[in-house]
């Protein structure tokens, strides 16, 4: 397999290819830049491109698209507090306050410099495990990707800060939303009030659109400052690198909780990055810091987005499950020229797999260096006067969310949310549960209603559900337990000051 890995290696080399692999590059990162757009849409534009195409060089087009779409994503996240893409959620959590501190530079360095790391150890995850990925697929059953759901759902305790109760009513009533539409087991429409635009369920661009980016405008607005206060900008994005590299261990364990995470199919697009990022809080020593500019806060989720997708292609190339939305895409791209996920990927046809591995990697590398060149000029965005920024935002929120489903629906869902996400904003509740419990809801009722129907009450009996519900239990108990120590230590230092 080494062999055959270096031989693969001049065939993307090929000029031809590597052409292709550098316009799947550019697009990439042009759909990350753009709010609300994400690497579905953009696997969706170039799929009908490469009917007929060579493989080799059709994955490139495509693997480097994929590769960088979480790497560009990362400017609206940390410039202008809006996710990017699905993937790009909880950078915004420390992001945009270092922007607002006028460290966006500093920001966006260790995004790039952990990205790239990221999807290189994607890569290699992926080189690695083919010769053993058949039993580990296999060995998650309807009951396992349930308990992994619940497993995304234990993150919110984490994510809600001092206000737990809210946060888990959040979470509650974004698994309600996630519920509207179509019943993943029945044949029945919940909640739609017979409005045929609901009858395929909410967006998720809108959910993500309306509850962080609306708010930003709404702010920009009152405030009538520039994203950075001040409007100026210190550091450089040398310190971000810095900073990555002395957090090196936070990387690497970001980065495999990434590969991992993306390896269970249909659970890793959006979760991905809350679950980084929950865990670098938990674990993290004078973890306060958290959402108010600390920079683990951008190394965890940026190691562990470009990371997935490496983790992601696993389930997609041998078995033709898709571990994401763009790899569920992509498989459509492979039939289109004339190619089929399977077994054979690992056997007659490993070179393809090889080549899509390498264009991972080198698409990775050349995509962050790509956006550290660009990070000059680019977060002077965070100093341009509202008066200008707001009409140019407000547009391209309002197309990138009218283009989900191309309905007028889509328009007045966004300021709905948008006044919701605006209100919680203000009122200092949480905000990140809700996105959690809206992501989680389908795949949850669709595996828990498999496993019953499969197995009864048998399921709550494999080693592997109890593994994950022990898991849970003691990130739950964790954070109840950390933030009855905080409440403690904050009512002795009261007294110690009124004394």
């Amino acid at each position: 397999m080494i062999e055959t890995l270096f031989q693969t290696l001049e065939i993307v080399l090929d000029p031809s290819r590597i052409g292709f692999m550098f316009l799947g590059i550019m697009l990439g990162l042009t759909i990350g830049l753009l709010p609300g757009l994400s690497g579905t849409v953009g696997m969706s534009i170039l799929l009908p491109f490469v009917y007929g195409m060579d493989p080799f060089t059709g994955m490139a087009l495509l693997i480097g698209m994929i590769a960088v779409v979480h790497t560009g994503d990362t400017f609206p996240s940390v410039l202008l507090g809006i996710p990017g893409s699905s993937g790009s959620q909880a950078t915004i959590m420390d992001g945009f306050p270092l922007a607002q501190k006028g460290e966006a530079s500093r920001a966006l360095g260790a995004a790039f410099f952990c990205s790239m790391i990221g999807g290189i150890i994607g890569g290699v995850v992926l080189f690695l495990v083919i010769p053993f990925v058949r039993p580990l697929v296999l060995a998650f059953g309807s009951p396992e990707l349930f308990m992994l759901a619940l497993l995304g759902l234990s993150m919110v305790g984490i994510l809600s800060g001092k206000r737990p109760v809210i946060g888990i009513i959040a979470g509650l009533f974004g698994m309600m939303l996630g519920t509207i539409g179509s019943a993943p087991a029945v044949p029945e429409y919940r909640y739609t009030f017979d409005w045929l635009y609901l009858f395929n369920g909410i967006p998720l661009p809108l959910i993500a659109l309306g509850l962080f980016a609306f708010p930003v405008l709404i702010d920009l607005l009152v405030s009538n400052q520039s994203i950075s206060k001040g409007a100026k900008l210190s550091g450089s994005w040398l310190t971000g690198v810095k900073d990555s590299l002395s957090h090196k261990w936070l990387v690497f364990r970001s980065s495999a909780l990434g590969a991992v995470t993306g390896f269970v199919p249909g659970l890793g697009g959006s979760v991905v990055d809350w679950l980084s990022y929950g865990i670098a809080k938990q674990t993290s020593k004078k973890n306060e810091s958290f959402g108010k500019g600390d920079i683990r806060g951008v190394i965890a989720p940026e190691s562990a987005n470009n990371a997935k997708e490496g983790g992601a292609l696993i389930p997609t190339l041998m078995f033709g499950i898709p571990g994401s939305g763009t790899t569920a895409i992509l498989l459509g791209g492979l039939l289109l020229m004339g190619m089929e996920a399977g077994p054979q990927l690992v056997t007659t046809q490993l070179p393809l797999t090889m080549s899509i591995i390498w264009t991972l990697i080198i698409a990775n590398i050349f995509g962050a260096i790509a956006c550290l060149l660009l990070i000059k000029p680019i977060a002077k965005f965070s100093t341009v006067h509202p008066s200008k920024l707001v009409p140019f935002l407000a547009v391209l929120l309002i197309l990138g969310a009218y283009q989900t489903s191309n309905h007028w629906g889509d328009i007045i869902l966004f300021l709905v949310i948008g006044i919701v996400g605006w209100i919680m904003k203000q009122l200092d509740w949480p905000r990140a549960p809700i996105l959690i419990g809206f992501v989680l809801a389908l795949s949850a009722e669709r595996y828990l209603w498999i496993s019953f129907s499969r197995f009864g009450l048998e399921w709550l009996t494999r080693p592997g559900v109890i593994i994950i519900a022990v898991l849970i239990v003691a990130i739950l108990a964790s954070s109840f337990f950390l933030n009855r120590g905080k409440k403690i230590k904050a009512i002795a230092e009261d007294k110690g000051v009124r004394s």
